[in-house]
């Protein structure tokens, strides 16, 4: 029997590197392997694999944009800025990208869904610790949010964690107040374990920086770049609304939830709530 002889294309001094020891140079970093055998599906219907790797990559998506939100908020506790500025525009292609997510299950019928709907018994998406970990740092907090995650010691810990942190737009505040802008103290000495209450205070300041952009460019500039991930942010609860609204109507969710209604609920808030309403008044 002959040996096998080698492809010609993958010879010569421009063939890429094929013969490893044990796993590949690419394998070591994005742990594919790992990534791609983490689907155990639950039912026979082929349409639950979308399902479950569609709702993986949002996960991804949510942990990269915590990541870029984290930064933007200890870049900004430094007056640094240009860094703060560059990491939020990053997060804004990363928001485009998790929304797009939604397109393989927005076109879901009842039908559909009901088919492997059961496999995800009281599964929901509220339970996502990365994405509380995003609406943390959006400050949107609540304590009882951690309940669900008292059976993960390391999880909870996390999420302990940012609750009790400034969240990103704690951060932007503090700055416009080191910039010599009338922040409220009531606002910079609140409870950071309890949600952001809209300011009237806050709303002036925005306001008076809006009103003068060239004198305060660059945090117009700022202010731009967070209103641009508020919208991004409404457009995904939006879509999210949508999607279940087609999936499922006005059943209740799987998590117990109001299904719909809590969505609806959901998606009429403004994150950072003064970037928008300071506009009436410029």
């Amino acid at each position: 029997m002959s040996a096998i002889q080698p492809d010609p294309v993958e010879t010569g001094a421009d063939a890429p590197h094929l013969d490893f020891a044990g796993t590949t140079p690419y394998e070591d970093y994005v742990h594919a392997d790992v990534l791609t055998h983490l689907q155990q599906l639950r039912s026979d219907d082929p349409g639950e694999m979308v399902f479950l790797v569609t709702t993986q990559v949002m996960e991804l998506w949510f942990t990269v944009i915590v990541h870029e939100w984290e930064t933007a908020a200890a870049a900004l506790r430094e007056d640094r800025v240009p860094d703060a500025r560059d990491a939020l525009k990053r997060s804004l292609r990363e928001l485009v990208a998790l929304n797009d997510s939604w397109r393989p299950l927005a076109h879901l019928t009842p039908a559909q869904f009901n088919s492997y709907r059961g496999a995800l018994g009281e599964g929901s998406g509220f339970q996502s610790a990365m994405y509380r970990r995003m609406e943390f740092l959006l400050g949107d907090k609540s304590a009882s949010m951690l309940v669900p995650h008292r059976g993960v010691p390391r999880v909870h810990a996390e999420l302990e964690k940012a609750l009790s942190e400034p969240s990103l737009y704690d951060e932007v505040l503090a700055l416009l107040a080191r910039r010599g802008h009338p922040v409220p103290q009531s606002v910079l000495g609140r409870d950071l374990r309890q949600k952001y209450e809209p300011s009237e205070g806050v709303e002036a300041v925005w306001a008076r920086i809006y009103a003068d952009p060239e004198r305060y460019d660059e945090l117009v500039r700022l202010g731009e770049l967070l209103t641009d991930v508020g919208e991004l942010v409404w457009r995904w609860r939006n879509d999210h609304l949508v999607a279940t609204r087609r999936a499922m109507g006005s059943k209740t969710g799987t998590g117990g939830s109001a299904g719909v209604a809590w969505l609806e609920k959901r998606a009429g808030k403004n994150v950072f709530p003064e970037l928008w309403t300071a506009r009436s008044h410029v």
